[in-house]
Formats: C-alpha cells, sequence, structure tokens
C-alpha cells in the first residue's frame, strides 16, 4: 500500500500524475474521471485495487450492452474501489459495483434498476409518462407499452448505490444522478462533483450556485 504525504490512501491508482491528477490518455472527459478517483483517494475511506484494463471494458461492455461514459471509464481505469463491510444502517452492502469479478447476475440487476424502477411505478399505478399517450387501463398492456419505450432512454450506469451516470462514449461531465423508482434527483454536477459531496466534507451541502442541468433524455423529466 502507497501512502501519499497526506495520508490519502492511493493504492491501486494508475496512471495519474502525483501533481495534477490527469492521465496520460487526454481529453477533458479522461481528466475529469482520473481527478475524481483521486477526490476519493484522497478522502482515505476507500483501497483501491488496479483500474480496469481496456479488454476488460470491452468484456464489460459487450456482455451488458453499454458503452462507459469517458469520465466514468477514466475514474475506473485510474483505479477500483473496493468495497468495505457494511456498517450499521448502511443501505447496501456493496454499493461499488464490482466491475471485475462480481456475480454477473448482481450487475445485471444493478444496470436494470432504473427501468425496472420505473415498471414497479407503472404497475402500481404511481406513474405514467405523458409522452407515452394515454395509458392503457389494463395493467399488462401498460407495462408491455413502458418497458418498450423505456428501451429508448439512455441506458444508466451505476456508480455507487443507487448513483448512475449515462452511458455513452465520447460523452462526459453528466450530472450524477440519484434514482429511486420514479424519484429522481441530482446527487453532482458531474462524477468529480459527485465524489465531493457523497464522500468529502461537503456531504450534500449545497448554495444558490450549484446548478446541476441533467442531460439524459426521459430521465431529466423526472426530476
Amino acid at each position: 500500500m502507497t501512502d501519499s504525504s497526506d495520508g490519502s490512501d492511493l493504492s491501486g491508482l494508475s496512471g495519474l500524475s502525483e501533481r495534477d491528477g490527469r492521465d496520460d490518455s487526454g481529453g477533458e472527459g479522461a481528466q475529469l474521471g482520473a481527478k475524481a478517483a483521486r477526490r476519493l483517494a484522497a478522502t482515505g475511506i476507500y483501497r483501491f485495487e488496479p483500474g480496469l484494463t481496456d479488454a476488460e471494458f470491452t468484456r464489460i461492455e459487450r456482455e451488458h450492452g453499454f458503452e462507459f461514459a469517458d469520465d466514468h471509464r477514466a475514474f475506473l481505469a485510474a483505479g477500483l474501489p473496493v468495497n468495505i463491510p457494511q456498517e450499521e444502517g448502511q443501505t447496501w452492502s456493496r454499493p461499488w459495483p464490482e466491475w471485475r469479478d462480481g456475480d454477473p447476475d448482481e450487475l445485471r440487476a444493478q444496470l436494470a434498476r432504473p427501468v425496472e424502477g420505473v415498471l414497479g411505478s407503472v404497475e402500481h399505478g404511481r406513474f405514467w409518462y405523458e409522452d407515452w399517450g394515454p395509458r392503457p387501463p389494463d395493467t399488462a398492456t401498460a407495462l408491455e407499452i413502458a418497458r418498450l419505450r423505456l428501451t429508448a432512454a439512455p441506458r444508466m450506469v451505476p456508480v455507487y448505490g443507487h448513483r448512475y451516470l449515462p452511458a455513452g462514449r465520447r460523452t462526459f461531465g453528466h450530472p450524477v444522478l440519484s434514482m429511486w423508482g420514479t424519484d429522481i434527483i441530482h446527487y453532482g454536477l458531474d462524477l468529480y462533483d459527485y465524489i465531493h459531496r457523497e464522500f468529502d466534507e461537503a456531504m450534500g451541502e449545497v448554495d444558490e450556485t450549484w446548478n446541476p442541468r441533467a442531460t439524459a433524455p426521459f430521465w431529466r423529466d423526472l426530476l
């Protein structure tokens, strides 16, 4: 384990400059993700395994049918945060997705959770999206229509627990969303801001200058 001069656990972080937290691959998205990884490491909460390799990204994206956004990819390439034992009152036992060697069924469930949450609200009569047209009186038909329409919504990829970023190669800087059924709120202006607010001293504090703008069609309408 490597200790930095400020006591941060930087073990496992790869390809980052000790000076500014940038990576070697270039591009704003890659730099943003690397910076977010270093911010998390600086909290000292988690240790890190070596980051995902290009071959591992290819396997994950092929198996699960999506592509990571550039900043999310760079975050995971810098180092994989290791889950710690669940504390009393903690919602998730393994909030960091275990992309390298986790249970494939659990990963599929995490990826499906945003859509399944909406479908659950549709099933129980708590939600219907106006752009889908009139809601059918029959629940089974309503669910069939909702499931079909949701295939056009951007794929959401878990970051931590029920915090998500949109998928999409050559995209970055999306606000992080907290998604629980149709209860969706902003949790960060971008990945770096999210890490700061979730794990650092900010801990949810905002002021009038904090004004995230969701970018993902459909999901942004639920905010």
